[in-house]
């Protein structure tokens, strides 16, 4: 046993404690809305979630298992508690999810490997074959800054640049709340490469093919990632960037993995999701600005959603037992439709063009934005007493 007093430690984009009972009472309030969302729904066999800890990744895993009854591994990379110190955002939020499984008789599973590492996907096999299933659904979700080759050991590490000239654009000083303007260096081609191997699809189709093998996939497996397209304000510094090129060859790869996985009944998509707050958007300069003038909008107009929504829906809509997905012209499936509207559009950027920090309140909804990150880490929580000492060594029961 050990318990403190867990005090938010934030700078800038990287917050250096999270709160164990603040996450999991994020947790928990995911939970509710991913049983009510598949409430009446048929069952879905067992689940892989690879990068299961955090943001899109962690509502899938608790949609699918909890709101779609799916026994569930997750894989990840997350720090547990050591001696006084707190654990990682992720683990804390895992914890919980782990506690609750446990305590409503639900199979869910945590492989806390690096997700490229041929050990993650001999502990991934082993947790399957114990759960005597093969795997319906698999969500790739990795979202990681280096990768190292499980062979040679040679490592590669993603970048956040623009292509072919350098970016300067209005950004959000997180140290010192205030609308400035910033520049990023444009990435070398060595700097592309290496953001295409860690981000884009070629890992995702190795899960997939190696899986295969060993016999661990149903013939109807659906397997999906994702993806962010946003409006032309952000392509500079993400579509048309290092990222978005990883991300064009995730959606390559997953539609030259579709025509393998159809015949069986089965599938292979990209879904393109709504813009969230994460700890790697924070480090995008832009994109918090942008996030933050979208959320007051989409507020205003009643339709923002958070991760959890997002991928209840996307289940409910798309990828649960069942349901057929409707894609784009390039197979895509789209959760941003509702940030991409022209009335969200053209409003953002009238909010976009006249934003400065005199007007970062009247325009934009960074209190909301700053909200959402403190509670990425388990602060900012309604109901939560962050005076009062709470266990920080919490296991994955």
């Amino acid at each position: 046993m050990s318990e403190q007093v867990v005090a938010p430690r934030i700078r800038g984009f990287i917050s250096l404690t999270a709160h164990p009972e603040g996450c999991a009472a994020n947790v928990r309030g995911q939970i509710e809305v991913a049983k009510a969302s598949a409430e009446g729904a048929p069952t879905l066999g067992p689940a892989l979630v690879i990068g299961s800890s955090t943001g899109y990744g962690l509502a899938s895993l608790l949609s699918a298992c909890f709101g779609y009854g799916a026994p569930s591994v997750g894989v990840c990379l997350e720090r547990p508690s050591e001696e006084d110190k707190p654990g990682s955002a992720g683990w804390y939020n895992l914890a919980e999810a782990h506690r609750l499984a446990a305590t409503e008789g639900r199979t869910l599973r945590t492989v806390n490997a690096d997700a490229f590492s041929s050990e993650a996907k001999e502990q991934v096999a082993a947790e399957l074959r114990a759960m005597r299933g093969q795997v319906e659904l698999l969500v790739y979700s990795l979202a990681a800054p280096l990768r190292r080759d499980a062979e040679t050991d040679e490592v590669w590490r993603s970048t956040l640049k623009p292509i072919g000239r350098d970016w300067t654009g209005k950004s959000i000083d997180l140290r010192r709340n205030r609308v400035t303007e910033a520049t990023i260096e444009a990435a070398d081609d060595e700097e592309i490469a290496a953001t295409v191997k860690v981000m884009g699809g070629e890992d995702w189709a190795e899960w997939l093919r190696w899986l295969g093998a060993e016999g661990l996939l149903a013939d109807n497996c659906r397997s999906v990632a994702y993806s962010y397209v946003g409006p032309e304000a952000t392509h500079a510094i993400y579509r048309a960037g290092t990222i978005g090129r990883a991300k064009e060859d995730l959606e390559a790869t997953a539609r030259e993995l579709h025509a393998r996985f159809e015949p069986g009944g089965g599938g292979v998509w990209v879904s393109i999701n709504k813009g969230i707050v994460t700890q790697a958007s924070a480090a995008i300069p832009g994109v918090a600005l942008y996030m933050s003038v979208l959320f007051a909008v989409m507020k205003e107009q009643g339709t923002h959603e958070g991760p959890i929504q997002q991928i209840a829906r996307m289940m409910r809509d798309h990828l649960g037992p069942g349901v057929t997905p409707s894609t784009d012209e390039e197979g895509r499936i789209r959760l941003d439709d509702l940030e991409m509207t022209p009335e969200v559009q053209s409003e953002v950027a009238r909010r976009m063009a006249a934003i400065d920090t005199d007007t970062l309140g009247e325009l934009s909804d960074y209190a909301g934005w700053q909200r959402y990150f403190q509670q990425l880490f388990g602060f900012g929580l309604e109901g939560i007493d962050y005076d009062a000492q709470t266990e920080v060594h919490r296991l994955l029961v």
